[in-house]
């Protein structure tokens, strides 16, 4: 499977809490819900679309798969919902017990045990294993090289401070750029693939 993280990022890298206020408020973060001025539904909403319908399993970090699993499960009937609540789901988690696993189709991988699963799942057969948002999880996954497609939706504004995906590891990781479409409303989607060391 090949291992593809679709992110919302601020012009200063910060991921945290695209989707509204209270979403996740470490750090005193501030600013939750900062995407939607730039949000639009052909540029934006395509790239999930578009990476959702290649996806054959979701990926997440627990924090990430709490927000979307009291979201979607109650969408039933509009085709993105449909298709993320029917995918298999995968949510990386010290603490979540089984009993809470409650969004169809979840499978817990503990979080000692994450690395090596995931390096399972990626060589086993299938298509995407697809990564929103889960900042913490992203990370962990640059940093041990298992992102195969990095599709960031670079949007224009400045956080100021807040969670980021990008490992500080002082390791450099080359990347090349494969593509790059920008919306009415100024944001930058811009495709990655990592570079292969010679």
């Amino acid at each position: 499977m090949r291992i593809v993280t679709v992110e919302f990022m601020s012009l200063d890298g910060v991921v945290q809490a695209p989707g509204g206020q209270g979403e996740d408020t470490d750090g005193g973060f501030a600013h939750g819900g900062w995407t939607h001025p730039f949000f639009d539904p052909e540029v934006v909403g395509g790239t999930f679309d578009d990476a959702l319908s290649k996806a054959e399993a979701l990926l997440f970090g627990r924090r990430t798969w709490r927000t979307m699993a009291a979201a979607w499960p109650d969408r039933a009937g509009d085709p993105f919902a449909d298709r993320m609540n029917s995918l298999p789901k995968y949510v990386v988690s010290r603490t979540l017990g089984d009993d809470e696993l409650t969004w169809d189709n979840t499978t817990r991988i503990p979080g000692d045990e994450a690395v090596a699963r995931i390096r399972k799942l990626r060589e086993a057969d299938g298509g995407d294993l697809l990564v929103m948002g889960s900042s913490e999880l992203a990370r962990t996954l640059l940093g041990e090289g298992l992102v195969d497609e990095l599709r960031l939706m670079i949007m224009p504004v400045l956080l100021g401070g807040g969670k980021k995906i990008f490992p500080d590891d002082g390791a450099l990781r080359t990347l090349e750029l494969v593509s790059t479409v920008t919306s009415g409303t100024g944001v930058n989607v811009c495709t990655y693939r990592p570079v292969a060391k010679a």
